[in-house]
């Protein structure tokens, strides 16, 4: 299995045979994370929350949330703590237009406006399932032979790009074509090769048990280039044309946008599923070591520079079997692409600029 520094979180590990997925320890190929680089509660604000200055908000709140709540878009409102720590009132919005028409202060307490998506119950979406295609993506999938020496592997097929008008899957290198000796397995990555929904590490390494929906073009991004990224070619039906993403849905199309430090970032991905998180870092140079097949043991190490940080805190954002999924902006409906993730630590998650990946493979993204 992989080790480094920053370990990847693209496959997870399956022995052959077994029944279940055991979740990989932090030192092996899954180890991802989140730093905590998040404001953490103080003494001074737990105590600021129970002061009567907090509690006399609280009351300003109440008074007015029947009015505010009968407004357009307005779902919801709350008593919090402003960027200063003093007491303010929250407001939820679900349009632009209803944060450009919420007031500034109510009897004079500061209003902090929150745009968010509608509070809905929280139906659970299973992402490592065969699904009836054509398919969505940020789901399990991985290349269909990816197993040796007992194990089996797999990651995230991340979304939909179109390279000289086909359109293709996106996702890692070390997802789809890292197999490169003629090992436990004896065979190596190809261009033709069957991209495959679920991976096999959600079929008990039976491949028979999954369906092809993609064939591998293999673009040898590593160790050469300065980004972690593959693709296959769709098969006719097998994938949604509009480049949907499970519980993102359709994105923007184009070549999306450059991250910034605070940007509110979104993916969906196999193991964690819809996961948001806000980026911390940007031009960031990590190491990453690299197996030559799946527990081949390790091909190479490589350093990546300009990379983009997200912050990771007990890998709630990225967690071993997402690598490949795509990190978008965390807004409701077509958002940009930001980057495309491939490795993490538990407290950290690492991205590649989407601009370069696109550039490397001669692509846009496929969307609205």
């Amino acid at each position: 299995m992989r080790r480094s520094f920053i370990h990847l979180h693209a496959r997870w590990l399956l022995p052959v045979g077994a029944a279940l997925v055991v979740a990989i320890g932090i030192w092996g190929c899954s180890g991802s994370g989140d730093a905590p680089l998040a404001p953490t509660s103080t003494f001074n604000e737990l105590q600021g929350l129970l002061s009567p200055q907090f509690k006399a908000v609280m009351a300003v709140q109440d008074r007015h949330t029947e009015g505010l709540m009968a407004q357009r878009d307005v779902i919801g409102t709350a008593t919090t703590l402003d960027d200063s720590g003093e007491p303010a009132i929250m407001l939820l919005v679900t349009s632009q237009e209803a944060m450009d028409a919420a007031p500034k202060t109510i009897e004079g307490v500061p209003v902090k406006v929150v745009l968010t998506d509608k509070i809905v119950a929280m139906a659970s979406v299973n992402h490592k399932t065969k699904q009836t295609p054509p398919i969505q993506l940020g789901t399990s999938g991985g290349w269909r032979y990816d197993l040796a020496n007992g194990y089996c592997c797999g990651g995230t097929l991340g979304s939909l790009i179109s390279v000289g008008g086909v359109q293709r899957i996106l996702s890692n290198y070390h997802v789809f074509e890292a197999d490169i000796v003629s090992g436990g397995n004896g065979r190596v990555a190809t261009t033709g090769d069957p991209i495959i929904q679920p991976g096999l590490i959600d079929v008990n390494c039976t491949a028979s048990s999954a369906q092809n929906v993609a064939t591998l073009v293999k673009t040898s991004s590593l160790p050469g280039s300065n980004v972690d990224c593959s693709s296959g070619n769709v098969i006719s039906g097998m994938v949604s044309t509009t480049g949907s993403i499970l519980e993102i849905g359709v994105i923007k199309s184009g070549t999306g946008v450059a991250a910034t430090v605070g940007q509110a970032v979104k993916k969906s991905g196999r193991t964690t599923g819809l996961t948001r998180s806000t980026v911390s870092g940007l031009n960031a140079t990590v190491s990453v070591s690299y197996e030559n097949e799946c527990a081949g043991g390790t091909a190479f190490t490589k350093t990546f520079t300009g990379q983009i940080l997200v912050t990771n805190t007990r890998s709630r954002f990225l967690a071993g079997g997402d690598s490949g999924s795509l990190m978008v902006q965390d807004v409701t409906t077509n958002p940009n692409a930001v980057g495309l993730l491939f490795a993490g630590s538990t407290s950290i998650a690492v991205a590649n600029p989407i601009a370069p990946v696109l550039t490397f493979l001669g692509a846009t993204m496929v969307g609205n």
